[in-house]
């Protein structure tokens, strides 16, 4: 099996990068523990070194792996103890799965929901002009239907950073990264089009305005139903995570 054509070498390489961590984890290899070499590694997973070399070199980035000029790799932490990242199932996959993407809402709405509660307990003036310019600028881009992502991971960043925890921030900060790709439908021409832009709008100034009234049980269900209706509108089905009884307050979608 060997890694050819168009952007093929790149998923298989992370599709190998994530037997690799399954590998290490099943081992119970500790940090330190050197791996195979790679042309074992390419015996072992049925590719070419060139892919070989680029999952440890993902691997690596991820905080799994170092590495030593002239010496190999080795595990530098077991998988999940160095950085995180958000990992397909299928990285051969040209697109994730719907339930890939129904488990990012799923995460988005755990981090998000509980992100909106604490900024209404404990936002400050600053934090609220934070959050009025990002609606300001997503209001524009309604307006002329051009994109927004930046400017809704800004809001949601500065929703982060009300609730005074630098932890929390800094994860949101980092996750926005990740999150990127969930919100591209709303802004993109086809969710302008739908009017998924708009709707998002609605929820988001919901949100702010709970958060702003200063009510945490508010602002948390403002933003659990947000990530409820955005995923119902990409036809997902958020009764997977097991929150029935959260409902949305119109039927529209």
């Amino acid at each position: 099996m060997s890694a050819t054509g168009g952007g093929r070498p790149s998923r298989l390489s992370e599709a190998v990068a994530r037997q690799i961590e399954g590998w290490i984890n099943e081992q119970q290899l500790a940090s330190g523990t050197q791996l195979p070499t790679e042309k074992s590694l390419c015996e072992r997973f049925g590719v070419s070194r060139a892919v070989i070399r680029e999952a440890i070199s993902r691997l690596k980035a991820d905080g799994c792996v170092r590495t030593r000029q002239g010496s190999g790799a080795y595990v530098a932490a077991r998988p999940g103890q160095g950085s995180f990242r958000l990992v397909r199932e299928s990285a051969q996959a040209a697109e994730p799965s719907p339930d890939e993407v129904s488990d990012i809402f799923e995460l988005r709405f755990l981090v998000e929901s509980g992100a909106a509660e604490l900024a209404a307990r404990r936002r400050t003036p600053l934090d609220l002009e934070r959050m009025r310019e990002a609606l300001a600028r997503m209001d524009a881009a309604l307006a002329a239907a051009s994109d927004a992502v930046a400017d809704d991971d800004a809001f949601h960043v500065a929703i982060a950073s009300a609730t005074r925890n630098p932890q929390l921030e800094r994860f949101q900060v980092f996750m926005g990264q990740q999150f990127t790709e969930s919100r591209l439908p709303t802004w993109s021409p086809s969710g302008h089009a739908a009017g998924r832009a708009r709707a998002a709008q609605v929820e988001h100034l919901r949100i702010y305005e709970a958060i702003a009234a200063g009510d945490p049980a508010a602002a948390r269900a403002a933003a659990a139903e947000h990530l409820v209706r955005a995923a119902q509108r990409l036809a997902l089905d958020p009764m997977r995570w097991g929150i029935e009884h959260i409902q949305g307050r119109e039927n529209g979608q």
